[in-house]
């Protein structure tokens, strides 16, 4: 049977060079970076130079790097840290009501201690308004994270807008860049922000690491306590071959990002105008143009999105619905609900996304397959049957 996958929002195989590069670490070279003899001295400088790597894929400067788990601790450390260490000035937090759930979940943690969470609407594209923001700001504010992309959706935030109005407003901003960083074209400095997340699993890198941005002098509490690794901002002996692997898909990415995003953009164009074609009563969530390369997201009517995924899967096609963190919840999603889809419509959506080991070929596959499984679905939905009586 034909395999096409198509979640790579939601993990992405690991490259074969980055499994090359990661592989001395893990018997030859495996040294404590913290130690102060040859083994670890060398590990240590071996790190250096990936903290680099990754560094330059984002336009930072190598010190500017924290590595992490995950994204999804990276985001956890930039919420945390920042409120943690900015109590005495303000509480009061800003983020979009369509945020990943580790940025979602570590403001509601603040709202238990006292602090006070603005939840910013978004319009039917998943846009946050910029004079919404600005209006947002208060005197005792201190943090405001919006994502750069929606990984549900595909919606690109204007970034770069909403950071400088907080840099106007000395309120530190952070961006959650996991959908973005690898797929489409990252810098900091333009994106004017002072923190940024990034994870190894949107990158061809391993699972298990990810990087946290932040700006020069921004104080920043840890999670994790321990010894001075990672300039004292999260103890524990680091994960050196993963560190590894995510500095060689940096590497990787920075070399191939502007071939790949052309490709991907003619992939995602052609499945959306297919769908859109061949399958009647769905909705296209998301912005139209501002949206990531390899992004195509639709809501299905008379369907139900876990049935969808279930059925493609027999024959061999890999998506989602939903976020990768909330579809197992069978709630209705909580980033549809903000743009304005009705719940039975939001019960039906699907998530493709693509990176540039997908194939045209594979697009026409899905074409053929998708309208087949739909179509078996409404034969035995009896809204659908009532829709067409009707």
């Amino acid at each position: 049977m034909k395999r096409v996958y198509m979640d790579h929002a939601s993990a992405t195989p690991v490259r074969k060079q980055v499994i090359e590069a990661m592989l001395p670490y893990f018997g030859q070279h495996f040294g404590n970076p913290s130690t102060i003899y040859d083994m670890g001295s060398e590990i240590k400088q071996i790190m250096e130079e990936q903290r680099a790597k990754v560094a330059k894929l984002i336009g930072a400067k190598t010190e500017q790097i924290i590595f992490t788990s995950s994204g999804a601790e990276a985001n956890n450390l930039a919420i945390k840290g920042v409120a943690l260490a900015g109590q005495k000035k303000g509480n009061h937090i800003i983020i979009s009501a369509i945020e990943h759930h580790s940025v979602l979940n570590s403001a509601r943690f603040f709202e238990r201690m006292d602090f006070e969470v603005t939840f910013l609407p978004v319009d039917e594209y998943g846009l946050v308004d910029p004079e919404r923001l600005l209006g947002a700001i208060r005197p005792e504010t201190i943090l405001v994270s919006i994502m750069h992309a929606n990984n549900e959706i595909g919606t690109i935030e204007p970034i770069s807008e909403l950071a400088g109005i907080c840099r106007k407003k000395r309120v530190i901003f952070h961006t959650d860049a996991v959908a973005t960083v690898g797929n489409m074209p990252v810098d900091v400095n333009e994106l004017n922000v002072d923190l940024l997340s990034l994870s190894g699993v949107s990158l061809g890198a391993p699972k298990g690491i990810g990087a946290l941005y932040f700006r020069k002098n921004l104080r920043l509490m840890p999670l994790i306590h321990g010894g001075i690794q990672e300039s004292g901002r999260r103890g524990g002996t680091e994960n050196v071959p993963a560190i590894v692997g995510l500095g060689k898909a940096a590497e990787i990415a920075s070399e191939e990002l502007a071939q790949n995003e052309i490709h991907m953009r003619e992939l995602r164009d052609a499945l959306v105008s297919g769908i859109q074609e061949r399958i009647d009563q769905i909705k296209h969530t998301g912005h139209p143009e501002k949206r990531l390369p390899g992004h195509a997201s639709f809501c299905i009517s008379a369907i139900e999105g876990e049935a969808l995924i279930y059925m493609l899967n027999q024959h061999g096609i890999y998506a989602n619905t939903g976020s990768a963190c909330a579809s197992k919840a069978l709630k209705t999603s909580p980033v549809l609900v903000a743009i304005g889809i009705a719940p039975d419509l939001a019960q039906g959506s699907i998530v493709f996304t693509m990176d540039n080991s997908n194939t045209v070929e594979e697009i026409e596959y899905v074409l053929e397959k998708l309208p087949f499984v739909v179509g078996k679905l409404r034969s035995l939905s009896p809204i659908w049957r009532e829709r067409v009586a009707a």
